[in-house]
């Protein structure tokens, strides 16, 4: 893999890596009538993410990246089906609900991994660290009480479900480190690909959406695959409790490019949101204080 010949680069790359994902939730609100093609999204978006991990494994390893696959076993089999699980929760929950409670329901995902890890993998949870989960619990049922609209609390519980499917992934990475990271989610991006085509072909639905549309769709994977190849990159020259800080990057430029009036958007948080989100962000603040190990693997949407 490629690595930083001057660690003092780490930093910033992270952070355009952030800045990379931060665009998403802007992207989807672009394409037209999002929640009439979920399907095709996801069927575009999987095959994108598939052929430019690929693609760029090829670059970094030669023909030899294909040996990845053998590697992968049941691990890495589980973190691909959890992570693409969450991949298309996450188009039916930014669909169904704001930008600002899906990308604060996975900023979550560090706790939601913390308790994963905790109930199967047996790793011990510190006091301080289930005082953030607490905090971060308080957060989300504020955002969950504020949210009575039609379909805003269906898109809150599939934002909930995505967070704890990309926690699924991390845990599978923990569970056996040695599971190759892009080919998971290349996986993943395939297990995507072939259930949206299975149930586009099903529901007779039509398999490619306009132009704009499908550019919209490739965008999104290319940004995904952009900004974990460089956060993977700078990754080994930050501590853990620097990458739980610095990855908060995507979720509040997320939040502010859907809101940014001169964008086209202007998605304002609802005040419960900003109340549960602003005890989200304290309770990240205080795990990133106090956890010293348990690094944050790669956080995708």
């Amino acid at each position: 893999m490629i690595e930083l010949k001057n660690p003092k680069f780490a930093v910033p790359v992270v952070l355009i890596a952030g800045i990379f994902w931060s665009f998403g939730p802007y992207v989807v609100r672009n394409i037209d009538e999002a929640h009439t093609i979920p399907w095709q999204y996801l069927f575009t978006r999987g095959l994108v993410i598939f052929l430019l991990l690929n693609f760029y494994l090829y670059l970094d390893e030669g023909i030899n990246f294909i040996k990845n696959y053998k590697k992968i076993g049941i691990s890495g089999i589980i973190g691909g089906v959890g992570l693409a699980f969450a991949m298309i929760t996450f188009i039916w929950s930014i669909t169904n609900t704001s930008a600002a409670i899906t990308l604060l329901c996975l900023a979550a995902m560090p706790f939601i991994t913390a308790l994963l890890g905790f109930l199967f993998l047996k790793e011990e949870i510190s006091v301080n660290v289930w005082v953030a989960i607490g905090i971060a619990a308080v957060g989300i049922m504020i955002m969950a009480f504020g949210n009575h609209e039609k379909n805003t609390l269906l898109g809150f519980l599939l934002g909930i479900v995505s967070a704890v499917g990309f926690s699924v992934f991390s845990v599978s990475l923990r569970w056996r480190k040695e599971t190759p990271k892009f080919t998971t989610v290349a996986v993943a991006g395939l297990i995507c690909f072939a259930v949206s085509l299975i149930v586009i072909i099903n529901q007779d639905l039509v398999l490619i959406s306009s132009s704009k549309n499908q550019a919209l769709f490739a965008v999104h994977g290319t940004l995904v695959c952009l900004g974990m190849i460089l956060y993977a990159i700078a990754s080994k020259n930050i501590q853990a409790a620097e990458l739980t800080l610095l990855s908060l990057t995507e979720v509040i430029a997320g939040i502010f490019w859907v809101w940014l009036p001169w964008l086209g958007i202007n998605e304002v948080p609802a005040t419960n949101t900003i109340i549960g989100g602003f005890l989200v962000f304290l309770a990240i603040f205080y795990y990133s204080l106090v956890i010293k190990s348990n690094r944050r693997f790669i956080a995708l949407n």
